[in-house]
């Protein structure tokens, strides 16, 4: 009984320890998954309501292999709908949502 559940905890813990030694690749993957979120998001929402500024800046965050912090807020309605559909599809792909590039400075 003893060795069955020490062979279930072991069991349990070495998903997150491979997940640790791969990191680099997982965030790779991360930039790469929301850089076709973003992709996707564009093509079904399409682009009418989203500022210039709103939209390169999404396009440098993904050029700076999502390393860069977000330094931009959605503003409008299709801004907010495009940052809520996206945190949802990469929140769907196992990625927090903390992840999606968008933060507003509070005042």
């Amino acid at each position: 009984m003893l060795c069955r559940m020490t062979a279930l905890i072991l069991t349990a813990l070495l998903p997150p320890l491979q997940a640790c030694s791969s990191e680099p690749d997982w965030t790779a993957r991360k930039c790469a998954l929301y850089a076709w979120a973003f992709a996707d998001a564009l093509a079904a929402q399409g682009t009418d309501g989203l500022r210039p500024a709103f939209l390169e800046a999404n396009e440098a965050f993904i050029a700076g292999d999502c390393r860069t912090l977000p330094d931009f807020c959605a503003k409008g309605r299709s801004e907010v709908d495009l940052l809520n559909l996206l945190t949802v599809m990469t929140m769907n792909e196992g990625m927090a949502s903390t992840f999606v590039p968008f933060t507003c400075a509070s005042d």
